[in-house]
């Protein structure tokens, strides 16, 4: 382009104030040096929902929360929304690494429009096999995203049993808030 006096398409990066042209993009190059590196180690599907992550967010008015940390230090939390015991919605958050985001995000869509007692049957197995596998090292990810699923059901059940500590949540939940 440059030989015959053109000049390349500019190419919005959100990491830069400026356009800066297609073909000298650096964070272009990097995104694919990156993927095709994640692509030695990872599934696909891994690849997909560690770029993609669906679900990714938090439900206000949710039935079921779980949070928990697992033993490198990521935590992740699930929300779940409930009709006729039945998931409809359900969202994910981490501070994780890349595996732990799509393990959260494989999870959540596992479980939404399954029932309760089929979403109890969801394990780190299902995870796994879902992702077409994880390196040894990043195994631990997919416990985590079963285990918090798991209290995020937990609570929907014992809301279920007790329904007045959904209100008494309502008043924590407006006291943090303040």
């Amino acid at each position: 382009m440059k030989a015959l006096g053109l000049r390349p398409p500019l190419v919005d990066s959100p990491l830069r104030r400026e356009k800066v042209p297609s073909e000298f993009d650096p964070f272009e190059e990097l995104e694919k040096f990156v993927t095709e590196d994640m692509r030695k180690t990872y599934s696909e599907k891994v690849i997909d929902h560690f770029l993609n992550p669906r679900n990714l967010g938090e439900l206000g008015d949710a039935d079921g929360f779980g949070k928990v940390t697992g033993p490198c230090g990521d935590t992740m939390q699930i929300c779940l929304k409930v009709k006729d015991g039945k998931i409809i919605d359900a969202k994910f958050m981490t501070d994780g690494c890349g595996t732990t985001i799509a393990c959260g995000s494989m999870t959540t869509e596992l479980v939404k429009g399954k029932a309760v007692t089929e979403a109890l049957r969801i394990t780190q197995d299902g995870i796994l096999k879902s992702l077409d596998g994880l390196p040894e090292d990043d195994i631990h990810c997919s416990l985590l995203a079963a285990n918090t699923l798991k209290e995020a059901l937990r609570h929907y059940l014992s809301l279920q049993k007790e329904p007045w500590k959904r209100a008494y949540r309502r008043v924590e939940s407006f006291r943090a808030s303040r």
